[in-house]
């Protein structure tokens, strides 16, 4: 369990990192183009920044025991930095 819990801990704040170097990316686009997409996109960027501050808050601070959905969410932080690093990658391509 304390692996698991360790590994969310690092996505979260991994998440939080590649979402601020989004927001700054996409930020600078939509100053240049003023897309729907690119504010669309710091949209998204924000308030998933916003879930990820609120997820790593409650992984420094876990319950003394953690119930299945705790685990499964765990898991999913795990996934989601995937997704948001490839997300990264394709926006710096």
């Amino acid at each position: 369990m304390s692996a698991i819990l360790n590994a969310a801990r690092v996505a979260a704040a991994l998440n939080i990192g590649l979402l601020l170097v989004l927001l700054v990316v996409w930020g600078r686009t939509y100053r240049e183009i003023r897309s729907p997409l690119t504010l669309g996109s710091m949209l998204f960027s924000a308030l998933l920044l916003a879930e990820n501050v609120v997820a790593l808050w409650f992984y420094l601070s876990p319950p003394s025991m953690p119930s299945a959905a705790v685990e499964v969410m765990m898991v999913l932080q795990v996934l989601e930095t995937t997704g948001i690093g490839v997300l990264a990658y394709v926006t710096w391509q």
